[in-house]
Parts: structure tokens; sequence; C-alpha cells
């Protein structure tokens, strides 16, 4: 289909852009790649009069060392974060999530931030920001401020970013030395996944010392499967300490049901990617 009439432009600051979100309001919609807007325009799913796009403000791109963080801007796209030294070093995970995000061209095209501020909870970056403790720096009329990944998943295709704002940048707090691995369920290439599990751990000897686990596509957001973090804590890094561990990935989750699998289907689905996902993450 063709997409409905719509106006266009493409402001070279993130001051401008806010301006013109804030004139044109509930009207305007803000492209950042397109991976996820330009479908939902074809199919006429929604009509904007405007849109916004970010792809002309430099500030918006690239990866940078601040410390004890990495700092991701919203328009770096997804094929940079896969490639990049600095992420492959100290967010390893994110650079393996990257990696399976659809296809070269949609991971030329697509960008970081904009993934993270669609929210599909089929999407294979929020997980692993998730399971990182990322922080996204959101820029409105009133300044910028800072919300931790616990908080900016709200719901389906929800975020704490508000209408008049939009996300910047992504802080990931390093985990240099982390081994990590996203491991992704699909029944055709390039898919969405029906289930994946983005897992990073840091080993101490034959032991996990810490692992941070989130899941995909297991609720209505990304979610963190604590308990098995809790579980994993001194476990030994091989098939029988790592068995029963796994086997919580499922607890306080709400998959869904559809034509790729029910919710009993995931939860099952859950656990084996889990105890895949940490072996290969832990070196075992």
């Amino acid at each position: 289909m063709i997409p409905a009439k719509f106006d266009y432009v493409a402001p070279a600051s993130v001051e401008d852009a806010l301006a013109a979100l804030a004139e044109h309001g509930d009207d305007a919609k803000i492209i950042a790649g397109g991976q996820s807007l330009l479908p939902v325009l074809r199919m006429r799913l929604n009509a904007p009069e405007m849109v916004i796009d970010l792809g002309r403000i430099d500030s918006l791109r690239g990866i940078r060392d601040d410390g004890d963080s990495l700092v991701i801007g919203a328009m770096t796209t997804h094929h940079e974060v896969r490639d990049s030294d600095l992420v492959r070093e100290h967010a390893l995970l994110l650079s393996k999530a990257a990696a399976e995000v659809a296809d070269p061209q949609i991971r030329h095209r697509g960008t970081f931030g904009g993934a993270l501020a669609h929210a599909d909870p089929a999407g294979d970056l929020g997980a692993p920001a998730l399971a990182l403790g990322a922080e996204f720096v959101i820029a409105g009329s009133g300044g910028t401020r800072t919300v931790a990944a616990d908080d900016f998943f709200v719901d389906l295709f929800e975020t704490a970013i508000g209408e008049d704002e939009i996300l910047t940048e992504v802080r990931v707090p390093k985990h240099t030395g982390w081994g990590a691995h996203y491991e992704k369920f699909v029944r055709v290439a390039h898919q969405w996944p029906i289930v994946a599990v983005g897992a990073a751990c840091r080993t101490d000897g034959g032991s996990i010392a810490e692992a941070r686990i989130a899941l995909t596509n297991m609720g209505s957001t990304p979610l963190r499967a604590r308990g098995v973090e809790e579980a994993l804590a001194g476990a030994a890094a091989t098939e029988d300490g790592v068995a029963a561990a796994a086997a919580r990935a499922a607890e306080g989750t709400n998959p869904p049901s559809d034509l790729n699998g029910d919710a009993d289907y995931r939860r099952h689905l859950a656990g084996i990617l889990t105890r895949r996902a940490v072996l290969a993450a832990a070196g075992a």
C-alpha cells in the first residue's frame, strides 16, 4: 500500500526537532531509521500529518567512552553497534544482540534508539539494554532527564518518553570482561524472536560470580529473569550447575499466544534458551 499524504521535515538539531514536535503535537511522528514506522505508514495503521526525520542530527550519532559507561547516540545504527570495538569490549551483549537484528539492510538503516523507543516486546535490543542496566537520556522543552531501564519500558509499545520528548542517547554501564550471549529462537531467518534470552556473566574460576539475564517476547515489555540471576550466583559454570537456575526463567512472565506458539510453549522455550545463553556466556 501507499502511505497517506504527510508533510516532512528534517531538522538539523535536537532543539529544532523538539520545536517541530511541539508545533504539530499528536499529528506528528518521529522517524529515526524507519524499521518500525515505515511498515506502519505503508499499511496505513497510522496517518500522521507530519513526519520529523532525525537523520540529519549529527549529535545523535556515535559511540563514546564516558568513564564507567558507554554512551550510544540514539541515531547510531545497529550495524555500528554490532561492529564497535568499544561495545565489544565493554558491553558485549549489545554487540551480540545487534548482530541478530533482522537482516543487513535493516541493520544499516535501523537505529539503536529508534528500536528501543518503539518498545516492541519482540525487539532484540530491549532485553539486552535492560540486562545491562542501561539509562535513557530524554530531551524535552524543559531540558533533559535520565530514566533507568527498569522504568523506561512501560507497556506494549509504550515507554517513559513523553509525547513532546525525544530519546537522545543511551548510557550503558561497562561490563568489561563479562562473557555474553544472545540466544534467539525463530522459525525462519530474520524473524522477530518467538523467544530470546540475553545473558551476561562474570565468572570466577569455574563458577558464575554474577549474572544478568533478560527475556525477549515473554511479556508486554522486556523482562529481567531475577530468579535465574539469584540462583546462578556462585553456581558452577557447568551444564548441571546452570540447569536448575535456568528452569526458573519463566517465573513472573506473561508470554503471548499466537501462531508461532502458545504461552506454555514460550515458557518451555525460555528455560531451554536461558540454559544455552548462560552456558555460552560463561564459556562452558
